[in-house]
């Protein structure tokens, strides 16, 4: 098979899939992404040709907020399919195209490759209730914030317009879709790879620009986000540490993420969450116990994760973080906002704690829970390394499925939603 996959900042949710397509005799793989993030990153994907696109820069005249979703999704559309355009002509004809419903790269390919069959990623829909919007009180929408996210859905709905079938990680972010939609499109996790991301009772994690050392003997809460914001609980998990630190006065506190913004609210130029927190718990929390370090290597992360006596996932009713899994599979205990799709992944007291996302001293005390009853809750960890296991494996349970839908695809079948 001949295989295109397109995303801006590549290979993204096609981390896995690419290579693993690419190691498969008889198959050709070409991965499109923007070139500034695929120079950045260097992805090392034998036998993947990786291919950059120059985005030029929008008239800012001609850009308001509430026209900026539709205008630059055309715009990044356009130039994604010049490259297409220039990719046809030196003979390639992808059987199948993977492609992100995000940032408008889906909008043309259709057109370029009327031939090939396209396999939107659909991460996420936009609604003004029952999600991620006027979920956080704290951060109300206005009514043109709503009315905008009509005009966000639109390029979203022209790329599901221009595909054959789509993909998602779960069920919740499936039926976030219009039903004549939803219905074609097959609920198949990226998979996490539980042969790497496993437990280990020899495991060490060092504080970065620190000397302490932290193992499975120390008291150790976790947190981790690509970046420190709203949407993954950050503010509530900050404003619950002086009662974390209250009940558990041995416990140390190690935080991960970054001070960029993914999904939250954006803030002026030069600010971060991070700085607002920090600020606003100024005197409230001893910094000696708590360690708010910004990201670090994935070994390191698992290492992390494998000293964890308790680790914190907070989310607002919107896209599961890789994160989550990962933990499950390392064979953490988790303390979990009940929101979901967390419950579609995670049952209180079976392979996890849940906890009101808003409930700061509730998280306390689950986080106390968790670490006082210690091996008593081993039974628990296992548990959710088994639901890692059985449900979002890569090579056995993820990567098979999505090989099947594939397979369906280039050979003209409708795959089974």
């Amino acid at each position: 098979m001949r295989l295109l996959f397109v995303h801006q900042n590549f290979p993204g949710q096609y981390k896995h899939l690419a290579p693993y397509f690419a190691s498969r005799p008889g198959n050709e793989v070409v991965g499109i992404g923007e070139k500034e993030n695929v120079l950045r990153q260097r992805p090392v994907m034998p036998g993947v040709k990786l291919l950059g696109y120059n985005l030029p820069k929008l008239d800012p005249s001609k850009v308001t907020p509430f026209t900026q979703s539709v205008l630059r999704g055309i715009h990044r559309g356009r130039t994604v399919a010049r490259g297409a355009l220039g990719l046809r002509k030196s003979g390639f004809r992808p059987d199948v195209i993977f492609t992100h419903i995000g940032w408008g790269e889906a909008l043309f390919l259709k057109d370029i490759f009327p031939e090939a069959r396209v396999l939107l990623y659909c991460e996420f829909f936009y609604h003004s209730s029952g999600s991620d919007v006027g979920f956080d009180k704290e951060f109300p929408q206005s009514m043109e914030g709503i009315l905008r996210l009509r005009v966000m859905n639109s390029p979203l709905l022209m790329s599901l317009d221009a595909s054959d079938w789509g993909i998602a990680p779960t069920k919740w972010q499936q039926k976030q879709f219009p039903a004549g939609y939803a219905s074609r499109i097959s609920v198949v996790h990226e998979g996490v790879d539980t042969g790497l991301v496993t437990p280990d009772q020899n495991a060490r994690f060092t504080i970065p620009g620190t000397q302490k050392s932290l193992s499975r003997e120390d008291e150790v809460i976790t947190y981790v986000a690509r970046n420190y914001e709203p949407y993954r609980g950050f503010h509530i998990f900050m404003r619950a540490l002086p009662a974390i630190l209250r009940r558990r006065p041995k416990a140390q506190v190690v935080m991960v993420g970054g001070d960029e913004v993914s999904y939250s609210p954006r803030l002026p130029a030069g600010q971060s969450y991070r700085q607002r927190l920090l600020a606003e718990m100024d005197g409230k929390i001893d910094f000696s116990r708590v360690h708010v370090c910004g990201r670090i290597p994935y070994g390191e992360y698992l290492s992390l994760l494998r000293v964890s006596s308790a680790h914190v996932y907070l989310t607002y009713p919107f896209v599961l973080s890789w994160s989550l899994v990962e933990a499950m599979s390392a064979g953490c205990v988790v303390v979990a906002s009940r929101t979901p799709p967390v419950e579609e992944v995670m049952r209180d007291g079976e392979n996890g704690l849940l906890v009101d996302f808003f409930d700061t001293e509730g998280i306390a005390a689950r986080l106390d829970e968790a670490i006082r009853k210690g091996k008593e809750l081993q039974p628990l960890r296992e548990r959710a390394r088994a639901t890692a296991v059985e449900g979002y494996d890569l090579r056995r349970v993820c990567l098979p499925a999505q090989t099947a839908l594939v397979e369906a695809l280039a050979a003209g079948r409708t795959p089974a939603p």
